[in-house]
């Protein structure tokens, strides 16, 4: 059987009759009579029973007719998908970001995509509350932090890898010493980041590591006189040298490399802090999203941060 054969059996039973079949196929009704007696000889069953005034499928023909369905519309699918390649995604795309990973990070990226199709226009909105996508009329995000329960339906897909990490400068250690274990964090200044604080029903002076590998999280009380929900304000302080500071790989792996901010407890570390695309459920995508989406990934998977300064720093005149 090929496509032409599973139009024709399902046109005569949507319609009843070979006529209406015919007319619905664009063919005159002795083409569709004889094209359906030569498939029944061919397959060797009846697939419908004839009357004067009604063609009904036989128990043969209802199973052709339900297994026809699915494959007509992957044929259809597959001619969309192909057609939708040939050409040139259009239309506009509505993001939301963080502030800090959407100015380094993600703004550069998104500009070197719109580049490569110009027939697409980006919106980008930065904010540290996650807004609600469907309501928003956004397309995805671009999100540091695992969300939970506020976006209803919503799929998710981690464009990188990351993690937060103990950092400050070294002239605060040779001032106050490099702590030995977590437990010794309560002896410092340790810089609190309070992002997104409304969002979070957590306690922001609690910091969570992980040791290497281990699945067993050590819960750190911290305390020090600075903190904010600005995470680049946190960041200038501890480069100042007022304390410790548990940030993402993302904002101060420059840093590390350049010596300006070293690690502490470097066998220690923040999880779940994945560069994630979040969006909401739809059944269809449009092929610029995908796209994009695959761009990202493309672009993040190998922790461009690091092995390069973010452009935007690369941009910046000496200081």
């Amino acid at each position: 059987m090929d496509r032409n054969d599973l139009e024709l059996v399902v046109a005569v039973r949507e319609h009843g009759s070979l006529a209406a079949a015919a007319r619905s196929l664009d063919v005159a009704a002795p083409v569709v009579t004889k094209r359906l007696a030569a498939l029944e000889l061919r397959l060797g069953h009846r697939l419908f029973q004839r009357t004067t005034r009604r063609v009904t499928p036989t128990a043969e023909g209802e199973t052709v007719c339900e297994r026809a369905a699915p494959l007509l519309q992957g044929f259809l699918a597959l001619e969309a998908e192909l057609l939708e390649r040939k050409s040139e995604p259009t239309g506009v795309i509505r993001l939301a970001a963080t502030f800090g990973f959407g100015r380094l990070w993600l703004g550069p990226a998104l500009a070197t995509f719109q580049e490569r199709y110009p027939r697409v226009s980006i919106q980008l909105q930065l904010t540290e509350q996650l807004p609600d996508m469907a309501a928003e009329g956004l397309d995805g995000a671009v999100w540091l932090w695992q969300v939970h329960g506020r976006q209803g339906e919503s799929v998710s897909r981690r464009l990188a890898r990351n993690q937060r990490v103990l950092v400050a400068t070294p002239g605060y250690l040779r001032q106050h010493g490099m702590p030995a274990t977590p437990d010794a964090l309560q002896q410092h200044a340790c810089l609190v980041v309070r992002e997104n604080a409304n969002a979070h029903h957590q306690r922001f002076d609690t910091w969570t590591l992980y040791k290497g590998s281990s699945n067993t999280p050590e819960h750190i009380k911290v305390q020090g006189p600075l903190s904010s929900n600005s995470g680049e304000l946190v960041r200038d302080w501890c480069l100042a040298g007022r304390g410790i500071m548990l940030r993402s790989l993302w904002d101060v792996a420059h840093l590390l490399a350049s010596g300006r901010l070293v690690r502490v407890l470097e066998g220690h570390a923040m999880r779940e802090a994945d560069i994630q695309w979040l969006a909401p459920l739809r059944q269809d995508s449009p092929r610029r999203i995908r796209l994009l989406i695959d761009f990202l990934v493309a672009q993040f998977q190998d922790a461009p941060w690091e092995t390069r300064l973010p452009a935007a720093l690369r941009a910046e005149p000496p200081g």
